[in-house]
């Protein structure tokens, strides 16, 4: 079975408290249903239509595994704590075996 990864890429923080208090949640959450964080924060560089944003970068055991994480109810209160403080574009992608 193949290790699926979540990403994440913040389009805009409307506001970054609001970030913080569902980073506080969210990390505990994912990393509970089998999330390992594997990467965060600014772009270190970019590419031909790359943008400088935050993105995050999670690694599940499976795609399975990642679907279930964001579904749970750990990680729903996670979402109802961010609210509409950010625009965000989040892919689970399924790795190469």
């Amino acid at each position: 079975m193949a290790k699926a990864y979540w990403i994440a890429f913040y389009r805009e923080v409307r506001r970054a408290d609001a970030l913080a208090a569902y980073a506080k949640v969210a990390g505990p959450a994912l990393e509970a249903a089998g999330g390992r964080m594997l990467a965060r924060g600014k772009s270190a560089d970019v590419r031909e239509a790359g943008l400088m944003q935050r993105t995050v970068l999670i690694e599940f055991d499976s795609l399975e595994k990642a679907r279930a994480a964001y579904e749970s109810p750990a990680y729903q209160a996670a979402l109802a704590v961010l609210g509409d403080a950010v625009e965000r574009d989040i892919r689970f992608v399924e790795g190469v075996s």
